[in-house]
């Protein structure tokens, strides 16, 4: 394991009205911030299980003081841009500039993502220029390069939200000519039919002790009517 490699982890802060809305209006925004803050610590203990230093990347920026109570401990530092896309792309120059030589960067929307996924992705980037995880819904849950192979116009143009998102970014790697590993495709939860399929999946396998799976066990009735 080389001390060289790092994960960034895109979270949102955990205010009401501010995320996964699309869930939201299956279950209500309280059960929706609770299960998000789940989200977001049952990834920063898979993180911590996969022995990679990770920095959190908090949107939007003001909420840093708010963040840095909750998650104590853990290194929190503001996404700076005006789009998804620009955030992405200042977060790895920010890191290939101080000296790291290969990042990946994951969001907070699949809680069940294991250790092994973070060492494939940081493992492949020994033999490969760049690394990306698909998911299910036509995007990506995972991106990144060595510090010599970025390619900062991966984040330029693309329409951000949409079913194109995945196919869109692998062209612009193929016409750049960059070596790039593919992890396996995972699941958003971004809706009701997304939370009960996570359930589902993960109810008999090593994730059913997790936070997200508790509260789960201990709310289906009331999510799942």
């Amino acid at each position: 394991m080389s001390d060289k490699s790092i994960v960034l982890l895109f979270i949102k802060a955990p205010f009401k009205g501010r995320v996964k809305s699309r869930l939201a209006a299956a279950v209500g925004e309280e059960a929706v911030l609770e299960l998000y803050k789940n989200f977001v610590l049952d990834i920063i203990d898979a993180l911590s299980i996969s022995g990679y230093p990770f920095r959190i990347c908090l949107y939007p920026p003001d909420a840093e003081e708010t963040i840095t109570t909750w998650l104590v401990g853990h290194p929190v530092e503001p996404q700076i841009g005006n789009d998804l896309g620009e955030r992405m792309e200042m977060a790895f120059k920010k890191i290939f500039s101080e000296g790291f030589t290969s990042a990946i960067l994951i969001g907070s929307d699949i809680p069940d993502l294991t250790p092994a996924v973070f060492h494939e992705a940081l493992e492949s980037l020994n033999e490969n220029d760049a690394v990306i995880g698909p998911a299910a819904d036509g995007g990506y849950y995972l991106i990144g390069f060595n510090q010599r192979s970025f390619l900062p116009r991966i984040f330029h143009g693309i329409p951000w939200s949409t079913d194109t998102v995945f196919r869109e970014t692998m062209d612009i790697l193929k016409e750049s000519s960059l070596r790039v590993h593919l992890v396996p495709q995972w699941k958003d939860v971004d809706t009701l039919e997304d939370l009960k399929a996570l359930f589902e999946r993960d109810r008999n396998s090593g994730f059913n002790k997790s936070r997200t799976m508790t509260y789960l066990m201990r709310n289906r009735t009331r999510l799942f009517h």
